[in-house]
């Protein structure tokens, strides 16, 4: 499912920038990179994204949780967890949002693509396509 649009949420730009270029070394389309969970809402709404890959920790008022219950609510877009935050807190309020998956940094691209691809291909199949 290479060629998938992401939309990355990052708060913080070199870190963004390094994730973007990894997907696109591995064959996704970057449809745009948002620093805050507003920001990801309204690019969600005007890039159309295959799935969002979205940080926990951002700027705002709006933390990656909160972005993802509405993303998943009203757009009904896999959405996958990459953070460094893995505390039982934080994991236990991720789950409630049912992601489609949960990527630890620091990463490997194997595992940004695994998951990625799982996520997308359970997608496709839960709305048979």
């Amino acid at each position: 499912m290479k060629n998938s649009r992401i939309l990355v949420v990052e708060d913080e730009a070199i870190v963004a920038m390094v994730i973007k270029r990894r997907l696109q070394d591995l064959g996704y389309i970057v449809s745009g990179v948002a620093s805050t969970g507003k920001d990801a809402i309204t690019k969600v709404e005007g890039t159309f994204p295959d799935l969002v890959l979205m940080d926990i920790r951002l700027k705002g008022d709006m933390d990656g949780i909160e972005a993802t219950k509405i993303i998943k609510d009203r757009f009904s877009l896999p959405v996958v967890y990459l953070t460094a935050h893995s505390d039982d807190v934080t994991f236990k309020k991720a789950k409630e949002t049912d992601p489609d998956g949960y990527i630890l940094k620091p990463f490997t691209e194997k595992d940004l693509s695994t998951t990625i691809e799982i996520a997308l291909h359970k997608f496709r199949k839960e709305k048979g396509n």
